[in-house]
């Protein structure tokens, strides 16, 4: 079987200027990064459009450590889209390199439902995550040397809550001492890392409208508090217009394409266990703006990625998803019925039947936002027409389409009948209403989502997570929707619990406080914001050939 690197190969990209042609954009609104890349420049949404800019959803069950092909399944429905000679355009999070030299490896589709140039998008791209990762070091750097150069805002080191980041795997950033050496180092202090597809800066531009809109957030954000207790933002050390200086060119979205040609914005997230998980909204209205069908993505689960979009990045976007696709897997349900994960392939039909009950509960959680899905199950070449025959009666019992795709061997035309599944869902589709109420508690938002979208009984907060909550009712920001942060692997806070658990409590270890960003990140369970390389990382497989070409990235 071709690696998807060997299939990579079969493909010569378009001229970007060809792609942006297809969208009707005007060449001066297009800055190429070479031959396939280009960067779009904002001034393009203010061209008149014909277009209707119907939105499509593309997420997924709950997934096996391997993932379920979501971004394989997105990228093949738009070849559907493109086979049936319709006007699509893709909306796509852009990987972070520490999850793809790490666990995960790429994220730019798989088999013949790829983006390209892959080895690009997965490594550095446009720049656009060191551009994030810079601004917020700058800001880093400007805090600790305000307090060593005399600390005229009287900042408390010791109530300092923003993290330094990288887009790189590494627990030993997690929590760390600086400013050690004596005095000409600065100020110690305790401090960490997270990884930039989690910062705040990130939320930021991706929730972002434009230019002005960004340059706000930045203005607001919490940076920490002084000795009197007193808010210090980002305004207050006079660095938000160096920050923005750094971030101008990463604010533009980046076009490439797909195999089959079609057009595809890559621009912002990933981690929607971790963070909010989207990606742009400027990403998204460009692709809406210029297109018929924008389809874009959000997982892990339907319960994280899903969730945040609708309650987080819809709201503040003013978006309404006409169609919501839920991806699922044979192997994923064999998993959820309590087969171990690297025992997958072989039938078995009472597996599948058990491991339904995770499907159950993510067609029902999709309903709680007013939306009827369409599921489409993603084939592998070991599942058989037994077990599929399971989850489509099941879908069939739930009143909800369903589709089988081959997208992965056959591109497009394998995912044909799942894009006029969509376009017939379309129809039916009634204006979103979200999980819960802004002018909730906090605790309420919280437990409102804990119940509804992942089945808890309640939720539990640490003595931490209360002292949180009473930063964020002084600071007057109660009225914030909430970001959680949780384990991907299960609907519950504990990654071990597979299917559909029952009788769990959410426990909520902490609050961060993104004002920027608009949103409070409610921590659950051991979740962290830095990721962890494996005991066998992907960079291990990865290898630079004579001929430039990179091996082992997929």
């Amino acid at each position: 079987m071709a690696t998807d690197v060997e299939i990579a190969q079969q493909f010569t990209p378009k001229a970007i200027n060809e792609i942006s042609d297809k969208l009707g954009i005007a060449t001066e609104h297009v800055h190429p990064y070479g031959r396939d890349v280009a960067k779009i420049d904002l001034d393009a949404l203010s061209q008149p459009s014909q277009k209707q800019g119907k939105l499509i959803l593309v997420s997924a069950t709950t997934p096996t450590p391997s993932g379920e092909g979501k971004t394989t399944t997105t990228i093949g429905l738009g070849q559907a889209f493109t086979q049936l000679n319709e006007s699509v355009c893709l909306a796509l999070r852009e990987p972070s390199l520490g999850p793809c030299l790490g666990m995960k490896g790429g994220a730019t589709g798989g088999g013949y439902s790829q983006i390209m140039p892959g080895d690009k998008i997965n490594l550095h791209f446009t720049g656009d995550f060191h551009a994030i990762t810079s601004a917020n070091n700058l800001l880093s750097a400007a805090i600790d040397n305000h307090i060593y150069q005399g600390n005229a805002l009287s900042i408390d080191p010791r109530q300092i809550v923003w993290r330094r980041v990288m887009d790189m795997n590494d627990r030993s950033l997690r929590n760390i001492v600086l400013g050690l050496g004596g005095k000409m180092q600065g100020i110690p202090r305790e401090g960490g890392f997270d990884i930039t597809a989690a910062s705040e800066v990130m939320a930021m531009l991706c929730l972002a409208n434009n230019a002005a809109d960004l340059k706000i957030r930045l203005d607001r954000t919490l940076i920490g508090y002084t000795y009197e207790g007193e808010p210090v933002h980002a305004k207050d050390l006079n660095i938000t217009g160096a920050m923005m200086a750094l971030l101008r060119d990463a604010l533009q979205p980046n076009l490439v394409q797909s195999f089959e040609g079609t057009p595809t914005f890559v621009h912002g997230g990933p981690f929607a266990n971790i963070a909010h998980g989207c990606n742009s909204v400027i990403a998204t209205r460009m692709a809406m703006h210029h297109a018929d069908w924008a389809i874009t993505e959000a997982g892990f689960g339907f319960d994280l990625g899903a969730e945040k979009f609708f309650d987080i990045k819809c709201r503040i976007a003013d978006l309404d998803p006409d169609a919501v696709v839920l991806v699922t897997t044979v192997r994923a349900l064999k998993m959820h019925g309590g087969k171990d994960k690297s025992d997958l392939v072989d039938e078995d039909l009472s597996a599948v039947a058990k491991g339904l009950e995770n499907l159950d509960k993510h067609i029902e959680s999709v309903e709680l936002f007013n939306k009827h899905p369409v599921v489409a199950l993603n084939r592998f070449a070991t599942d058989t027409d037994a077990e599929i025959a399971l989850i489509k009666a099941r879908c069939e019992e739930h009143g909800v389409s369903f589709a089988e795709t081959t997208h992965h061997a056959d591109g497009g035309k394998g995912a044909i009948e799942l894009a006029k599944a969509v376009m017939a869902s379309v129809e039916k589709s009634k204006p979103y209403q979200p999980l819960y109420d802004l002018d909730l508690t906090v605790v309420e938002k919280v437990r409102r989502v804990s119940r509804k979208m992942y089945g808890a009984t309640d939720v539990a907060f640490s003595k931490q997570a209360e002292k949180d909550l009473k930063h964020v009712e002084q600071l007057g920001l109660t009225h914030l929707p909430i970001c959680i942060a949780k384990a991907p692997s299960s609907l519950s806070d504990d990654p071990t619990l597979h299917g559909r658990p029952r009788d769990f409590e959410v426990t909520v270890s902490s609050i961060q406080i993104n004002e920027g960003a608009g949103f409070l990140v409610v921590l659950t369970g051991n979740i962290m914001r830095m990721p962890g390389l494996p005991k066998k990382p992907a960079a291990n497989d990865i290898k630079l050939l004579p001929s430039g070409v990179i091996e082992g990235l997929e």
